[in-house]
């Protein structure tokens, strides 16, 4: 524990009784319903991004260009404020930016979109009365058909070379094998609640989709022209990777974990061929480790794909690109010098190099190789996410004309639709969309700069961004949020962030860092959290807030901390070994590994690479990573906020944090989201309350605030 603030820290541990006295359970219901009024912000100008314009974004998502270039269909996403759900409507544009238009009813949600061969028809998935549909749109007539209606949500759809036929993986629900008691019958009109459930499975449920139904996912096909599906792969293991068609017409390829007991083995997918006249899939690969995203040449002879060598140990491995012959044979690495992840490749027309997408010092970027490894650098930056600055986004290719569309992000905008032409050594890229121009167009956002700085550990060279309030004068003092990224194998990037315009617009400088461990800055980088997590990315972590103090506008007695996942856990971590922060907001973190792999749906891969071992093995290196073991060093007052149905980091870890604080009459608040998943922001509603209430304890504790309401927390006004 550093012994700066010692002054503030008594301050705080003076009024903890008092606290604890008054945090009656009723009375800290009604005072959390009550906080995001102190966000509010009454006298906030109107050139501001408010909270309540969150509900207002929109958002491009999936830009598929048509074969010969001339057209995009995308997803348009954005917020329904009376539902509480976010919808995804189809929309078309030309690629010169002109005739932008809807292609579905804006009442029925729709995604998967892909272009037929011949570019005269779209394919999409969407649902009505609860089931799920593939529908076709004829692009000349605007005709739309339901060619199948299913009985569960069709996944990895592509049509035949020849545009007749479109496969598809699905989900096949099966019975449940486990048969233990025999129960006597219920007297006639007797209420017994709901059955027992019996669970025999590693995993059994999962986040997001909850207690995972019985069955496996099979791959089908149907007539492009509509008809019954027909099965084409059976049996106890699931075929859910990524597919393609052979150039013929008279196979599928696709990539799946068809292992026995695969759950015990994640990384050993491999790559399949199926032929449509019936038999048995044969694995094309056989490797020790992934391969997915198969993609077939042109002329069909060979298929690349990506995947790597698991070493069986660490958060991130990069997968590199490969291609084979179409039959398994002279597997070879491209790119061998490239010493990032490599994602979705894509063929060029002449069938001599191929497209893919990578992340580099958190920019998505698109890029080309050539066979032989020699690289180039065709578009950036990629961008898709809209409440954190994640790295990502999406792109479609037209091989015949060497044109592109892709996602489009930057720190002033969520994601639209871009198009670009790759012309060998060269190309060009142009925006389509500004689809939050009339939101966003007339309002002063934060301003982003990027920053680098040594490392206390090591000296070594760390990547983060400043954003700053509107109107940002450096001769004044701001407070300083540390927002710091999830996973921790993932990266931040300069593109939009609703969260942190939000602080911005509150009058907060909002630093972000890619900590070692994060992604797109090399294998060696990643891997240097590998069995050291949490640890020297905390030094990382505060060397950032140092380096942006050192510019001589933050108000150091005004620093506050928070981070979601992987960030949750590098939050609590820091209020567990410095008190320099006035105050934090732990947003679905691992407290405990020891519990966690042995609660969360992907504990058993967390043990086997993360950990390498039993937690009651290695109970030792557990608990020296877990936040839970310094709790006792906390004074720093800390809100932690969960999601009630998160299985990813389920809500017992985070319970655990709180009650070891209140145990300790730190200032502590427990914030329960009904319903919430770990992906807490899919409701537009929760999205908004998660950043309402960081700033409404933020507040609490000398964060900007408009008014002069009572902080419940201090009984003291907030300034």
């Amino acid at each position: 524990m550093t012994t700066t603030n010692r002054t503030r820290r008594a301050c705080r541990r003076s009024g903890t009784v008092t606290l604890g006295a008054l945090l009656a359970t009723a009375a800290l219901a009604m005072m959390l319903v009550s906080m995001p009024a102190m966000a509010r912000s009454a006298d906030q100008p109107s050139d501001r991004f408010t909270l309540a314009r969150i509900f207002d974004l929109q958002w491009a998502q999936d830009p598929q260009i048509s074969p010969d270039g001339k057209q995009i269909v995308f997803v348009r996403g954005s917020f329904d404020i009376m539902h509480d759900a976010r919808d995804a409507t189809l929309w078309i544009i030309n690629s010169d930016g002109t005739g932008l238009r809807p292609l579905s009813d804006p009442d029925v949600k729709a995604g998967s979109l892909r272009w037929s061969p011949d570019g005269t028809r779209v394919l999409f998935v969407t649902s009505k009365d609860k089931q799920a549909q593939i529908r076709v749109r004829w692009i000349a007539s605007g005709q739309t058909a339901s060619i199948a209606k299913l009985p569960a949500k069709p996944r990895e759809l592509a049509w035949s070379p020849d545009g007749t036929r479109i496969a598809f993986a699905m989900f096949v629900a099966g019975k449940q094998r486990t048969h233990i008691a025999n129960m006597p019958a219920k007297p006639k009109g007797a209420d017994w609640g709901k059955p027992v459930e019996v669970v025999d499975r590693l995993n059994y449920r999962f986040d997001g989709r909850g207690m995972l139904p019985y069955g496996h996912t099979h791959l089908f096909v149907v007539p492009a022209t509509g008809g019954t599906p027909r099965q084409l792969t059976f049996g106890a293991v699931d075929d859910r990777g990524s597919l393609t068609w052979s150039r013929d017409g008279k196979a599928l390829i696709f990539s799946a974990n068809r292992r026995a007991h695969a759950a015990y083995h994640p990384n050993r997918s491999q790559i399949y061929r199926v032929a449509l006249d019936g038999g048995e899939p044969q694995a094309l690969t056989d490797r020790a480790g992934p391969s997915r995203s198969p993609a077939v040449s042109p002329d069909g002879s060979k298929i690349a794909f990506t995947g790597f060598i698991d070493r069986n140990k660490g958060f991130h491995q990069n997968a590199h690109l490969y291609v084979m012959d179409r039959d398994g044979d002279h597997v070879r690495q491209v790119m061998t010098d490239l010493d990032r992840n490599v994602s979705h490749p894509q063929w060029s027309a002449d069938g001599n190099g191929l497209y893919f997408q990578y992340v580099d010092h958190g920019v998505t970027r698109l890029g080309y190789t050539t066979l032989a490894g020699k690289m180039t650098v065709v578009a950036d930056i990629l961008g898709g996410g809209v409440d954190r600055p994640y790295s990502g986004g999406s792109y479609s290719l037209s091989p015949a004309t060497g044109m592109f569309a892709f996602t489009l992000s930057a720190p002033d905008h969520p994601a639209d639709v871009a198009v670009g032409r790759h012309t060998g050594a060269d190309s060009q890229t142009t925006r389509l969309t500004h689809l939050n121009r009339s939101l966003l167009g007339h309002l002063q956002l934060g301003t982003l700069e990027t920053i680098h700085f040594p490392s206390s550990h090591d000296g070594r060279r760390i990547q983060g961004w400043i954003l700053k309030p509107p109107g940002f004068d450096p001769s004044h003092k701001y407070p300083l949020i540390l927002e710091i990224h999830g996973g921790p194998s993932t990266s931040y990037g300069p593109t939009f962030s609703s969260d942190d315009q939000i602080y911005a617009a509150n009058g907060y400088v909002v630093l972000y860092i890619n900590p070692r461990g994060s992604t797109s800055y090399g294998a060696e980088f990643a891997d240097l959290i590998n069995l050291d997590y949490p640890h020297h990315d905390y030094d990382d972590l505060m060397s950032g807030v140092d380096a942006v103090i050192k510019r001589g506008y933050i108000d150091t007695d005004r620093l506050y901390v928070t981070g979601g996942s992987g960030g949750g856990v590098l939050t609590a971590w820091s209020v567990g070994h410095t008190d320099r922060f006035r105050a934090a907001v732990v947003v679905k973190p691992v407290i405990n590994w020891y519990s966690w792999v042995l609660t969360a749906d992907m504990g058993y891969m967390g043990m086997k690479y993360w950990m390498e071992g039993y937690p009651w093995e290695h109970t030792k290196r557990y608990m020296k990573r877990s936040p839970i073991s310094y709790a006792g060093n906390v004074s720093t007052p800390t809100m932690v906020m969960h999601g009630e149905v998160d299985y990813r980091t389920p809500a017992p870890s985070s319970v655990q944090f709180y009650r070891a604080l209140k145990m300790r009459q730190v200032p502590t608040v427990l914030v329960r989201i009904p319903g919430a998943s770990h992906h807490i922001a899919a409701k537009p509603s929760n999205l908004v309350a998660k950043i309402a209430y960081k700033l409404g304890w933020f507040a609490c504790y000398g964060g900007p605030s408009a008014g002069k309401q009572v902080c419940p927390y201090t009984g003291k006004a907030a300034p």
